[in-house]
């Protein structure tokens, strides 16, 4: 989740030389080339069902061709450092997804949870840092919509983490990281090839070049398979809290490596934020029984 937050961030600026979809494009190519080997199904795992296809299938529309649309553009629209605050909501949407789906039981402490999250976004639109006013003054609502295209990632990223769990239990993880790629690859493929023919590829520098190297592999490749890898270990509600360094990373690489600047507000959300995160991670202390201690009920 890290290294998620950081090309999240780093996205910003190869959204100055690619159209979305061509940028997208390119990373789901770079991250096929890089996983053929991955490809090849192992001699001990069954051979795919349609469930299993289906499954794959929806991981990747929405945690690669959905999230991949939402977050671009929405980064377009807003600052590195708000996208880190917006995207502190995922341990709680993650939280509220999985009592919808898997019908897990939520508990107060969740629900708050998800009102600090929620509460920690909108005040983050009370007072935008300078990098975002300027963003904001070509279009009235740009700043809004762009948060809000941020939460639809969001959410998107909370499907990817549910369905992950899934397949992680029939699949490897090198499996299923290359085959939701493929999956992102062809869904992407159509918008991507519209938007390159129009583009002056001469005008890519060698430094950009590199950034979308790194951030193809990024988002590809190494989170991926370290999300796949430890998602077979844990349950979707202990994932849920490593999300945590998504936003942690995007507002730091926001505020040192792109020079945006962080209000007070912005700060305050942020905690507030965070605070929904502590708030749904802390251990539930569990008080011993009367048995427990000897003594009879």
């Amino acid at each position: 989740m890290g290294l998620v937050g950081a090309y999240v961030a780093l996205s910003k600026p190869l959204l100055v030389i690619f159209p979305v979809f061509l940028l997208a494009w390119l990373r789901f190519g770079i991250g096929a080339l890089a996983m053929l080997p991955w490809l090849r199904k192992p001699v001990d795992e069954p051979r795919l069902d349609k469930q299993t296809l289906a499954w794959l299938f929806l991981q990747s529309l929405f945690g690669n061709f959905l999230f991949t649309i939402f977050m671009l553009y929405g980064m377009r629209m807003t600052a590195a450092v708000t996208a880190g605050i917006i995207m502190a909501a995922i341990p709680a949407v993650v939280a509220l997804m999985g009592r919808l789906w898997l019908r897990e039981t939520m508990t107060t402490r969740s629900s708050w949870a998800i009102l600090l999250a929620v509460a920690g976004m909108l005040l983050a639109q009370m007072q935008l840092p300078i990098a975002e006013i300027e963003i904001s003054a070509t279009g009235p609502g740009r700043a809004l919509l762009g948060s809000l295209l941020l939460f639809a990632a969001v959410c998107c990223e909370a499907v990817y983490v549910v369905i992950g769990k899934k397949l992680t239990g029939a699949l490897r993880a090198t499996r299923i990281s290359a085959l939701i790629n493929l999956w992102g690859f062809a869904l992407m493929t159509p918008l991507g090839l519209l938007q390159a023919f129009g583009f002056d590829f001469t005008r890519v520098g060698i430094g950009h070049w590199a950034l979308l190297l790194f951030y193809a592999l990024a988002a590809s490749v190494w989170t991926v398979w370290l999300w796949m890898t430890g998602l077979r270990r844990l349950t979707v509600g202990q994932s849920g809290v490593f999300t945590v360094f998504l936003p942690i990373s995007a507002a730091l690489i926001g505020w040192l490596a792109l020079d945006e600047q962080i209000s007070a507000f912005q700060w305050l959300a942020f905690g507030i934020a965070l605070l929904g995160v502590l708030l749904i991670t802390m251990p539930v202390p569990v008080k011993p029984s009367t048995r427990e201690n000897g003594q009879l009920s």
